[in-house]
């Protein structure tokens, strides 16, 4: 048995009871190909079949032949038998053993497909019994035996479909299911993949009427900004619909310093002021080009907060109020960014509009507590706020101070204080999810393309948990 472990992108080992042997392709090529090849030119010279154990989760064994073919197998191969000398057993060398007849080179996962329980196949009907019963007699003088008619059950048209659901799997498109698939095979997904199609789905809904997402830390410097940032580009790739990213800090908000900015300076209170105008029936969708700010890559629009140097303008919740009743005519997804005082008036009616709550902590014990007591401020006031407290999804980021780096042992404390905090908030809400630290999120525009495929992973399944809320 060969274990094959994918180091890197361009370097696998490939280890045996008695040796490690490294495989390396260069930037920019297929790592599984030269692994692939490297067994191939293993068995020719061996002359024997090879068995090799991937790192997937759950793995995939293959046996690679000295003719060059490559098979899947469903399960571990069987250990050999082991040669006795009994004298009624014949002593077998490697050599005389018989070739292992060949695995099928084609394998499918067939679905198979139920007709659903509220919606009958007409083809299958049911029937009972009515009138008296006819008698028959048998042409060979066997006595009369009676017969019954069967009346099919009349079926309603409306419950009656000849659709059947679509249950079938796409095969595999990620790891070596998926290079293995490039052979003509059709294995299905991974566990690990399947889950990450699932939270595509869940992020890819569309609900009926507006949702709005708060993301709120008492504390600043608690990743708020990023949260907003990636929770609407992922919500808007995959699901394709309007979404806002609206920073509702009472001045000069930093979400739109991380974002990109249109070929204007406006503002919350510009689209305030404009509101009557942009409620009436003749205003349409292109006319909020004139207030927000488009994300071209991630597809979501950003509505900055005030800019005003002189901080003589607090946004009002009658202000807070109108934004959102234009939001919510033009947006299917509202994301809002907040400040740090859960007491001003914008912060307190922006909770009346939420769907969900969103509280991103970093991994520093001040960032926790902080948003423990933004909970705990929302539980006492009760009722509907108190119901967000409960159902809230709390994102923990293994990032510390922005602008700061991580180093080996620094980032190994950041993992370990992240899953302590996730540890401490999984008893006290919906969902926790962890985020790993990502250097591009550290300073300038935020883009999910410019993060690493792992930190992706982690926003996308960020995105579902608050989803599900909907």
């Amino acid at each position: 048995m060969i274990r094959i472990q994918m180091d890197s992108p361009t370097r696998a080992s490939l280890t045996t009871d008695t040796e490690t042997t490294e495989v390396t392709c260069a930037a920019g090529e297929q790592l599984i190909d030269a692994v692939i090849e490297h067994l191939v030119r293993r068995a020719r010279r061996d002359g024997t079949r090879l068995i090799a154990q991937t790192d997937d989760t759950p793995p995939t064994w293959i046996a690679v032949d000295p003719t060059g073919t490559v098979t899947p197998l469903d399960q571990p191969p069987a250990p050999s038998p082991v040669a006795t000398n009994d004298a009624n057993t014949t002593d077998i060398t490697p050599a005389e053993q018989p070739a292992p007849e060949a695995e099928p080179t084609v394998v499918t996962v067939p679905a198979t497909p139920a007709t659903p329980p509220s919606r009958p196949n007409p083809l299958i009907t049911n029937g009972t019994t009515t009138g008296p019963a006819p008698v028959t007699s048998d042409p060979a003088g066997a006595a009369p035996q009676p017969t019954t008619t069967v009346v099919p059950t009349r079926r309603s048209l409306r419950d009656t479909t000849f659709l059947v659901p679509d249950q079938a799997t796409e095969p595999a498109s990620r790891g070596w299911r998926a290079a293995l698939n490039t052979l003509g095979l059709r294995i299905p997904p991974s566990e690990a993949e399947m889950a990450e199609r699932q939270d595509v789905s869940t992020v890819s809904q569309h609900w009926p009427g507006p949702r709005t997402v708060a993301v709120v830390n008492r504390k600043g410097g608690a990743n708020k900004t990023p949260t907003v940032a990636l929770l609407s580009a992922v919500l808007a790739r995959y699901g394709g619909g309007p979404v806002l990213a609206w920073d509702n800090n009472e001045s000069q908000g930093t979400l739109g310093w991380r974002t990109e900015q249109g070929p204007h300076a406006a503002s919350v209170l510009d689209l305030v002021d404009s509101s009557t105008r942009l409620l009436s029936p003749t205003t349409s969708t292109a006319d909020l080009a004139h207030f927000v700010h488009h994300q071209p890559a991630d597809k979501y629009d950003v509505l900055r907060s005030d800019e005003n140097d002189e901080g003589d303008h607090e946004v009002t919740a009658e202000e807070v109020d109108l934004a959102h009743q234009v939001a919510s005519r033009f947006y299917r997804m509202i994301i809002m960014d907040s400040g740090n005082t859960a007491r001003s008036a914008n912060w307190r009616r922006m909770i009346d509009h939420t769907d969900q709550l969103v509280v991103p902590v970093t991994a520093m014990e001040d960032r926790a507590e902080a948003a423990l007591l933004t909970l705990q401020t929302l539980e006492a006031r009760g009722g509907h706020d108190a119901e967000l407290a409960r159902n809230a999804v709390v994102i923990v980021s293994e990032s510390t101070d922005a602008g700061r780096g991580l180093g080996g042992d620094a980032l190994k404390k950041a993992r370990a204080e992240a899953q302590r905090i996730a540890d401490g908030f999984a008893p006290l809400v919906r969902s926790v999810i962890r985020v790993p630290y990502d250097p591009a999120l550290v300073r300038g525009v935020i883009r999910y393309d410019a993060l690493l495929p792992g930190t992706q992973r982690a926003w996308l399944a960020a995105a579902a948990a608050v989803a599900q809320g909907f």
